[in-house]
């Protein structure tokens, strides 16, 4: 795999005056997602772990519903882009070629991303009788400890990451990318191949929480997504159905929480 990263000359501004220096950039290349020969979806996305996103994708989109229903996975750099060739098992891939039937019918144009409002507004999984809870102290943590293992951010100040967070255990593990969906599915991808069990702890993200980033963790099986920027409305009222504790806008000690309260174990609040 190529660098994720590259070096260009600009022209920089500083209090000492004017000069050519070169930054350190995230590069973002076109990644087609295909399933038996077919293009089902292309992104912009940082070209680094392309495997994990191809496997975080299949299974926060629910073309598969688990890593063993992928036979293989393959990237092939186009030069323009990237194909990653994903090949479904035989089950996996009758079911989703059923699904494509449905969806291509009604728009007449093929798959080209999400084809309607019903696919966008899917059904979410209920995350509802998950008891993990987490402590305040966590949630602090938690954003401070995924800020250590932002090696791309620091190098270009232009990424998004998503992280992990086990209590007693820290970010266990961490994706970048240009895209915030793209490094929350990255990050699904490697939780699926690592084997770990999404439902023991919290989605980390640098982002603000779109309705997107609740339905994908709550694909994941994740009770808790935490976030460093505000949610959208859509978002809450998304969490407060499927049982998703939303809390976001950390802030050094400081954050909000926006649903289900009662897994995060913090002191009496008076109503503002």
């Amino acid at each position: 795999m190529t660098s994720p990263l590259a070096k260009v000359l600009r022209t920089a501004q500083r209090m000492d005056g004017t000069r050519m220096a070169a930054r350190v950039l995230p590069k973002e290349a076109a990644v087609a997602l295909s399933y038996g020969g077919t293009t089902h979806a292309v992104m912009m996305a940082t070209p680094d772990d392309l495997e994990d996103f191809a496997l975080g994708f299949s299974l926060t989109e629910g073309i598969v519903s688990s890593p063993d229903e992928i036979e293989s996975v393959s990237v092939q750099d186009l030069g323009a882009g990237f194909d990653v060739q994903i090949r479904l098992k035989d089950t996996a891939n009758k079911r989703f070629e059923a699904r494509r039937r449905r969806l291509a019918g009604p728009v007449g144009c093929g798959l080209c991303g999400i084809e309607s409002i019903e696919e966008a507004m899917r059904e979410v999984r209920s995350v509802a009788d998950n008891p993990l809870s987490l402590t305040g102290q966590d949630v602090v943590q938690s954003v401070q400890h995924l800020s250590e293992k932002q090696t791309l951010h620091r190098q270009t100040g232009a990424v998004h990451a998503a992280g992990f967070y086990i209590a007693g255990q820290g970010i266990v593990s961490a994706r970048e990318d240009v895209g915030r969906h793209n490094a929350l599915d990255k990050l699904a991808g490697a939780l699926a191949k690592a084997g770990i069990d999404c439902a023991s702890g919290a989605v980390v993200i640098t982002s603000r929480v779109s309705v997107e980033m609740v339905q994908k963790a709550a694909a994941m099986g994740s009770p808790i997504v935490i976030a460093v920027s505000a949610p959208t409305a859509l978002a809450v009222s998304t969490a407060e159905q499927c049982g998703q504790t939303v809390v976001a806008l950390v802030r050094g000690n400081e954050f909000d929480i926006f649903t289900h309260p009662e897994r995060i174990e913090i002191g009496a609040a008076n109503v503002a």
